[in-house]
């Protein structure tokens, strides 16, 4: 942003301007698959135009197999957002995004897979299996608070005909979000080591993770997320 005064009026339509035709020539140009993603990250918050964004992502998850527009395009898929509804290929797109190594595909494809009835249609312990095998990759391989999260509550509750409740795993995974961030997950582990299931009982441990829980819950409402236009913009 050097030599711009982004305070500004005309230097920002001139940035901005500069940014759509970098990000342009990149994408179509240069056919890099990561401004191509920032093109249509432009396109839905600068142009506000989701069904170009929608174009864009899908586009470069189909031709260039860029993870980030896969997940991108599978979120927007599921709720008909630039581009027609539809659950299922929105699914298969968060797949492929997580196959790809993409951390948000990985996870929100897990969930999806876990609770989605119109994927449950075919079957449904297949697609908990995916969903499952999905959410441990979140976890162990990208250190996703979300997903970990997610797959704790799998064990701790199980999935009648699917997954067995195991509390000493759903202990394992519910420690690994709450050290990642989870006030949720450090609850959890409070409420467990209380009432020793899963766990040692241990009200010092009860209080640790439950004082841990309010830190980090504080922090959250302390500290909302900003995102700065070229970092890219989560599905």
């Amino acid at each position: 942003m050097a030599g711009y005064d982004l305070k500004s009026e005309e230097d920002v339509k001139l940035y901005l301007k500069n940014l759509l035709t970098e990000y342009t020539y990149g994408c179509y140009g240069e056919k890099n698959p990561e401004v191509c993603h920032l093109l249509g990250d432009y396109h839905e918050a600068v142009k506000a135009d989701p069904a170009k964004a929608a174009e864009i992502y899908q586009k470069n998850c189909d031709n260039m197999q860029h993870g980030r527009s896969c997940a991108k395009i599978g979120g927007w898929k599921l709720v008909g957002r630039g581009c027609e509804k539809n659950v299922q290929r929105g699914y298969d797109y968060l797949k492929q995004g997580c196959e790809l190594g993409d951390s948000i595909g990985c996870t929100n494809g897990g969930i999806v897979a876990l609770v989605s009835k119109e994927i449950h249609k075919a079957d449904k312990p297949a697609a908990v299996r995916a969903g499952v095998a999905m959410l441990r990759k979140a976890c162990n391989e990208h250190k996703d608070q979300k997903g970990c999260f997610f797959l704790s509550g799998v064990y701790l509750k199980g999935i009648e005909g699917c997954v067995k409740r195991d509390l000493v795993e759903g202990y394992k995974v519910s420690l690994k979000a709450c050290e990642l961030g989870s006030p949720y997950a450090c609850f959890n582990i409070a409420k467990m080591h209380e009432r020793g299931e899963g766990a040692q009982k241990s009200d010092k441990l009860a209080a640790t993770f439950r004082a841990r829980g309010q830190e980090l819950e504080k922090q959250i409402k302390e500290n909302q997320p900003t995102i700065s236009f070229g970092q890219g913009i989560d599905p």
